[in-house]
């Protein structure tokens, strides 16, 4: 005879039941209580752009900074800023690295949720659903947009789980939820919908008979459904598993932490590029080739004047070529101005740190152990201002000190020999 002890100690905890229950009861309310298929389908994607809205509330306000490369045309300028944007009389923020995520993530999402919206109720609510099913289809999803927001203030704003997330991670799990259901529900309608012969392989999607479709769609939604809500619930062990398995899975991803800067002190000298320099830096060769996304840019922007082109309306084509021109040239500029209009070289004896005077913070600050190697360049534009770009190398990313009138204070700073010049 099995004992009481055993049996709750192998017994499923309490969460795990609920879930189970929670997940399961669409699929026995369509099979024995006769509810609404397609409204069910529509709820579940009305539940995602809720929780797609709720996640893009949390990604705004998330504490990390995201993890960018560097190196993009704008994106990669606001990214490197350490500021935040401070709400009056609370602890958030919205950081500046979290808009380039912001600006590629609400398309991107808007379009997943879409997409998902096509591939489940664009294939089994091709009529309208009963006027009953939608009023409860309203009101449930009135209380889902309710309860997530109560929860994401709760739990991410007053308990301060915004302090473990970057704008990445705050919405990685809807993107993955979304993108799922969207293929998924695709990948359904034509293998039933062919296995069943309700659809021929020329027909369009839309075209599957909805009545054979729609269940298996349903339990596929369901199914992913009850996955995310599992590993929420599992989230600990997930990442404990993941820790100790040789491979990366993502569960244990940490976003970056923002560690504070010393100032340099006592400071010696002040450097910063020289203005001709500041104003004009963005179109030099060397920053052109640095950023080849600008030329791309114009020559997008030459492709479109050819289709005037080869219609003769020659005054749209000269706009067009003024255009390709002067936009790539307008976001060098721009993102030359970002990465070091500002920026002030603050030297000490063994201390170089980068601080930026538009947004009064500290960018970096880097000792002579930290650096692999420095050299010193000299481009055409340098060479008409005479002055000397200084790049430290790093282990990770070499810093740039560009336009500087006068480098050897910071060369000093560094028991190296200078390649270059």
């Amino acid at each position: 005879m099995v004992s009481l002890q055993t049996v709750q100690h192998y017994s499923p905890p309490a969460e795990t039941i609920a879930v189970i229950v929670a997940n399961a009861l669409p699929l026995v309310g369509v099979v024995f209580l006769g509810w609404d298929l397609a409204a069910l389908v529509f709820l579940y994607w009305f539940e995602l752009g809720i929780l797609s809205f709720w996640a893009l509330a949390q990604a705004l306000f998330a504490g990390r900074p995201s993890e960018l490369d560097g190196s993009p045309l704008i994106a990669g300028a606001v990214a490197s800023k350490r500021t935040t944007i401070r709400l009056p009389f609370t602890d958030l923020g919205i950081r500046l690295s979290t808009l380039p995520v912001m600006a590629v993530a609400i398309p991107i999402l808007t379009l997943l949720w879409f997409f998902a919206g096509v591939m489940t109720v664009g294939v089994i609510g091709t009529e309208t659903p009963d006027p009953d099913a939608l009023v409860m289809v309203v009101l449930a999803g009135f209380g889902i947009f309710c309860s997530e927001g109560a929860s994401t203030l709760l739990e991410y704003f007053y308990r301060g789980g915004y302090r473990e997330h970057s704008a990445q991670t705050a919405i990685q799990g809807v993107f993955i939820r979304a993108a799922v259901i969207g293929v998924g529900g695709m990948l359904t309608a034509m293998f039933v919908g062919l296995g069943a012969g309700a659809v021929e392989p020329d027909d369009p999607i839309t075209a599957v008979d909805p009545t054979v479709v729609g269940f298996p769609l349903l339990v596929g939604i369901v199914l992913v459904k009850f996955a995310f809500d599992l590993g929420g619930l599992y989230r600990d062990r997930l990442v404990a598993f993941d820790e100790a398995s040789y491979f990366e899975l993502g569960w244990a991803y940490e976003p970056p932490s923002e560690d504070s800067i010393l100032p340099a002190k006592p400071v010696t000298e002040r450097l910063r590029p020289t203005g001709v320099g500041r104003a004009v830096g963005g179109v030099s060769v060397s920053n052109v080739r640095r950023h080849p996304g600008a030329l791309a840019v114009g020559g997008f922007i030459l492709l479109v004047s050819l289709l005037f082109v080869m219609g003769g309306v020659w005054d749209t084509v000269l706009v067009l070529v003024a255009l390709a021109l002067v936009v790539p040239m307008m976001l060098l500029l721009l993102d030359y101005w970002l990465r070091y209009g500002g920026i002030e070289y603050r030297v000490s004896g063994d201390t170089v740190v980068a601080y930026d005077r538009l947004f009064r913070t500290r960018l970096w600050r880097i000792e002579p152990w930290d650096e692999s190697g420095l050299r010193i360049e000299q481009g055409r534009l340098d060479g008409v201002l005479d002055t000397s770009t200084v790049v430290i190398e790093c282990s990770e990313r070499d810093l740039r000190l560009p336009h500087v009138r006068n480098p050897d204070p910071i060369i000093d700073v560094f028991d190296r020999r200078v390649s270059g010049g």
